[in-house]
């Protein structure tokens, strides 16, 4: 039996009285609403809600009652309010897993941040601070297969909820993105697809952008093209260099990825094709 809070996330196809059915089948648990929130899209006639609830319940009678009642193939998730396990994955930058390492140590999210890997060993000391474990596989002279599957032997340790890219500077194969499918979140360094490659904050210096952002997102095989789960941006201008410009890009990553990574631990977000459906 449970007896916290617990978050349920549902989305199926749109049909008339949903929310009754749904209600209702909590009610017969005899279990308290304590948040709501649902939306459809119109488009695609697709019903999302999201419910927090709180009461002694059994999941499996819970969620068999629902799957009873509502249309075929419904996604039905149920999750406890208990911390996340998560991996963080990082290259040589600091300030994505700086500040994501602070919020934790404060617990600003709902995370157990189990290890910090690498590919260098730049960021050890900073990591170690924080009584974190910090891994290095380096990828010098190795095939990317050969890499992943290092990577993959370390992460069968952990059995991570979720995996951070905080400019984890290394592009992940199909095979790799697939074992980690709606696991994987990587933060952009300007709203997609802009300024892509090496040096974008010097290609954005050279076109004298008005506006630098920043976008979290799933990782999928399409790169920087999945699922986008937070955006921001920032106003720069003429004075700005390329230094100022890369500062102040900085401090939109990270606070985009911290925004993210709160929505996703959280359960406020909803997969749905190749976008997000977020209910906070």
């Amino acid at each position: 039996m449970t007896s916290q809070q617990n978050t349920l996330l549902i989305d199926c196809e749109d049909a008339k009285g949903l929310i009754h059915k749904i209600t209702d089948v909590i009610y017969q648990h005899e279990l308290n609403i304590v948040l709501n929130r649902e939306f459809v899209e119109h488009e695609s006639k697709h019903f999302f809600m999201r419910t927090v609830i709180e009461g002694d319940f059994d999941q499996t009678e819970l969620v068999e009652k629902l799957r009873s009642a509502l249309p075929e193939n419904a996604n039905i998730r149920l999750s406890s309010h208990q911390n996340k396990d998560v991996v963080i994955m990082a290259t040589k930058e600091h300030h994505v897993l700086g500040d994501l390492l602070i919020r934790n140590e404060f617990d600003e999210n709902r995370a157990n941040i189990q290890a910090v890997i690498s590919n260098h060993e730049d960021l050890r000391q900073f990591v170690e601070r924080f009584d974190i474990p910090f891994y290095v596989i380096p990828h010098e002279g190795k095939e990317r297969s050969a890499h992943e599957k290092e990577i993959l032997a370390l992460l069968a340790n952990f059995s991570p909820d979720y995996i951070f890219l905080a400019k984890y500077m290394r592009i992940f194969s199909k095979e790799f993105v697939e074992v980690f499918k709606h696991k994987l979140i990587n933060i952009h360094h300007s709203f997609l697809p802009a300024f892509v490659g090496a040096r974008p904050y010097q290609q954005a210096f050279e076109r004298g952008v008005k506006i630098i952002g920043a976008t979290a997102h799933y990782v999928t095989d399409d790169l920087d093209e999945g699922p986008i789960i937070y955006q921001s941006t920032t106003r720069v201008d003429h004075r700005f260099d390329a230094n100022e410009m890369a500062q102040a890009g900085r401090e939109i990553e990270s606070k985009v990825m911290a925004e993210a990574t709160k929505l996703v631990l959280d359960d406020k977000v909803f997969i749905h094709g190749n976008k997000t459906v977020i209910l906070d």
